[in-house]
């Protein structure tokens, strides 16, 4: 057995709270984005509405004195529309990259590359500290998860324009390292007898990757909740409270781009279901035993089945599939929180 090395397990910790640092101040650069940005929308509205106010009072003056038939009725022009729809009230649904330069945007991503860099750091430490994968409890999960949603938010930013998911992603994933750090932080040591498995590299490392999937997914239909009820707004000819939101896509884009992903993520947690069966039976003798940590991971498993089911072949689009996504993660939450801590049974190490 490897020698515990206590020193990079200390350089981890250091890592870790220099990776939660980075991503506070990219986090605050998001939010000075949307904000930014909302005042510059309005702004070009204002200025907007200020030209089509002086294109109208030209001819209406114009058709006083000639009596233009083109303007109608006594020379009156035509009223123009309302500029903000609530198509052109939101962002394009591609969410491809526009031309215009939102510097706060790239600072926010300079410095989300920066931190999940040193975040890498700090996975890589406490893996050469422990000498061994370093997701051998809740302590190691949270960071290497927080690791895995940041990292996965870099890479969908290569194809997809998904700054405005920055400053949610990024507040779930310090809440990640904030808990790790203050509720389950554990010393550098060796795995517990039943976890020293090949199998640990393949389960958990799947079931963490799909965990940051919905975790972008949640964040995603969070904000479809937001966005369905401000489009609605819109469309009765309410006033546009939440100005930064155009930003942000349709509703409709994100609840297609969360049920994408979704699906992808329900397959990895499928193989997490089946890879974890076939090591419980290398383990304990049984591939199903009942216990509370298998139980509600199958309960994850159906309702993102039912979820995916719903939206495919019942119609449950809109609010009711966002809905579901978010019980989907709140049931992963409390799988990995309130099910290792306070709950007994044979997965009650990971809690450690």
């Amino acid at each position: 057995m490897l020698r515990i090395n206590e020193t990079m397990g200390q350089y981890s910790e250091l890592f870790m709270l220099l990776a939660a640092g980075t991503y506070t101040v990219a986090f605050i650069a998001f939010a000075w984005d949307l904000a930014n940005s909302s005042k510059t929308l309005q702004a070009v509205d204002r200025k907007a509405a200020s030209s089509a106010a002086a294109e109208v009072r030209i001819p209406v003056a114009a058709g006083r004195g000639g009596g233009n038939d083109a303007d109608g009725p006594e020379g009156r022009a035509e009223r123009p529309t309302s500029g903000l729809t609530v198509e052109d009230g939101t962002a394009d649904g591609n969410m491809r990259y526009a031309g215009e330069r939102r510097v706060p945007a790239r600072v926010a991503v300079a410095l989300t590359v920066l931190g999940a860099a040193i975040h890498a750091a700090g996975v890589l430490t406490r893996a050469l500290g422990a000498g061994r994968v370093p997701w051998g409890n809740m302590y190691e999960f949270l960071t290497t998860g927080a690791f895995l949603v940041a990292a996965v938010f870099l890479l969908a930013l290569i194809r997809r324009d998904l700054r405005f998911l920055g400053t949610f992603v990024l507040g779930l994933a310090i809440i990640m390292l904030v808990a790790a750090s203050v509720a389950y932080w554990t010393p550098v040591g060796h795995l517990v007898p039943a976890l020293q498995s090949y199998w640990l590299i393949i389960h958990v490392s799947i079931a963490v990757l799909s965990s940051a999937l919905f975790t972008l997914t949640f964040a995603m239909s969070a904000l479809q909740l937001v966005q369905s009820h401000r489009q609605k707004t819109l469309a009765a000819g309410g006033p546009d409270k939440l100005g930064f939101m155009r930003l942000v896509p349709s509703a409709l884009s994100l609840e297609n781009l969360s049920y994408r992903i979704n699906a992808i993520a329900f397959i990895g947690w499928t193989f997490t279901l089946m890879f974890g069966a076939i090591w419980a039976e290398k383990a304990w003798g049984r591939f199903w035993g009942w216990d509370t940590k298998e139980v509600w991971t199958f309960v994850i498993w159906v309702v993102y089945a039912g979820y995916l089911h719903a939206r495919a072949t019942r119609g449950w689009t809109g609010t009711r599939a966002a809905w579901l996504s978010i019980v989907g993660y709140l049931c992963v939450v409390f799988n990995f929180t309130i099910v290792n801590q306070f709950f007994n049974g044979l997965h009650s190490y990971s809690g450690l």
